[in-house]
């Protein structure tokens, strides 16, 4: 295998054999293959995209790069939920739980932040001590015992696309449609799962903005779990404004606890329930979505999904009195309210201005060494069509410094718009699609 000219042909707009890019791949891998060639590569898929063939060699060989998780020996359905990146997009942390506390086996496989949208791994250690990085054995047995693992990958699972995703983040190559469906599918496979149910993010805040792309996005992962005999159904989801109110890896899993007590914002609500209906209805313990949603509602007053999380919390080292008490969470120094500078209609809220600025803040990363501050980011109560006054609080910035609070209402100052027209924001789920095709919901 000469690299160069694997580079040289995909850059041209040829093809590659199943063969080349498993190589390739494994190569990588072993760190026989430098950053600074695979890089290239990725700029190359980027620009010239992938046939289906290739996409599924690309899938194949990070899949078997690794070990899987083996559950084949539990009786219960495994069904996973992943979403393609959003800001504020907590729902696999209620998730989770909700759906592992009615009988379903849900092995979370997460990744960290990617480009300006939150990580489900770093939201789950911003809980002290919570330990992501469980060995394959660890998740297996956890999964058995509880119903439930919240993990990342390790070197065990999928090692190529753990590295990929990482160069991906540094060079500016996330929003390929190949490369998005193959990495989170190769993750996705190697659970062991039943069904999956993916939330393809829409809008302006998404990686892919427009429509047609995120319908072919989840076009390309459909096809890729019918080759494994896994069902997925996608949803399309709005992300032209952040969902829920929290944006920073603390403040949203306080967020998350509140909504597992079934008192969370209510676009966070539905959009948990429309994926978490999909989720039962795929495992087979819900016949219609209005029986799922009873399922769900009934498991989150009652207390059951809150106490699956303290399991999950305690199995994985975490200090779980966080669940009771959110104030035991990493918390900012400073904060302050960010007022209406004045009065108006909420035209809009712009996603990836907010997921920039939690990053600005500390919350984020712009490199792959870079280390997070959990406790800082933005609750914004604001939604697009909310009347306001002057001096009307939208938002309460948590910062590390004063300096970062001033940081802060600049970021707000430019992502929420006031105006005097009628907005209209996208609906929270606009499309379901499967094997059978697209759905207008």
């Amino acid at each position: 295998m000469i690299v160069p000219r694997l580079i040289e042909r995909k850059r041209d707009g040829g093809r590659l054999e199943a063969g080349e890019i498993r190589e390739l791949v494994i190569a990588f891998s072993e760190g026989k293959v430098p950053d600074y060639q695979m890089a290239a590569f990725l700029m190359a898929v980027y620009y010239r995209g992938l046939e289906r063939s290739e996409t599924n060699a690309l899938m194949d060989a990070m899949l078997g790069s690794g070990k899987r998780l083996d559950l084949s020996r539990l009786s219960k359905p495994r069904v996973d939920k992943h979403s393609t990146g959003g800001v504020g997009d907590k729902t696999s942390l209620i998730l989770a739980p909700l759906i592992a506390s009615l009988d379903v086996a849900v092995p979370m496989m997460s990744g960290r932040g990617l480009g300006y949208t939150g990580g489900t791994l770093d939201k789950l250690e911003s809980i002290p001590g919570f330990r992501t990085s469980l060995s394959l054995k660890e998740a297996e047995r956890q999964v058995e015992e509880i119903g439930c693992a919240m993990i990342g990958q390790t070197e065990e699972i999928v090692p190529a696309d753990r590295k990929l995703y990482a160069l991906r983040d540094a060079t500016a190559t996330v929003e390929a449609i190949p490369l998005i469906a193959s990495s989170i599918m190769s993750k996705k496979i190697s659970e062991s799962l039943t069904g999956l149910v993916l939330d393809i993010k829409r809008g302006s805040g998404s990686f892919m903005p427009e429509l047609d792309q995120e319908i072919a996005l989840a076009n390309a992962m459909i096809e890729l779990g019918a080759a494994h005999d896994c069902p997925v159904v996608a949803l399309v989801t709005a992300m032209d404004r952040p969902l829920g109110y929290a944006c920073g890896n603390a403040l949203e899993v306080a967020e998350s606890i509140e909504t597992l007590k079934g008192a969370g914002p209510p676009d966070l609500a539905e959009v948990t329930l429309a994926l978490g209906s999909e989720m039962l209805i795929l495992a087979g313990v819900a016949k219609s979505k209005k029986d799922a949603c009873a399922m769900m509602i009934d498991a989150m007053t009652s207390g059951r999904a809150l106490r699956k999380f303290h399991e999950i919390v305690r199995a994985q080292g975490g200090d779980d009195s966080v669940i009771d008490k959110p104030n035991r969470l990493p918390h900012a120094p400073h904060k302050a309210y960010f007022l209406a500078p004045g009065a108006g209609v909420i035209q809009r809220i712009e996603s990836r201005e907010i997921g920039y600025g939690v990053i600005a803040l500390g919350g984020g990363r712009r490199n792959m060494e870079d280390s997070i501050d959990p406790s800082v980011g933005f609750v914004i109560t604001a939604k697009p069509g909310i009347r306001v006054s002057k001096g009307d609080a939208l938002a309460m910035i948590h910062a590390r410094t004063e300096a970062d609070l001033k940081l802060g209402e600049s970021v707000l100052e430019k992502a929420i718009v006031i105006g005097d027209g009628k907005p209209s924001p996208l609906p929270l789920v606009s499309h379901r699609i499967t094997s059978n095709g697209i759905e207008a919901l």
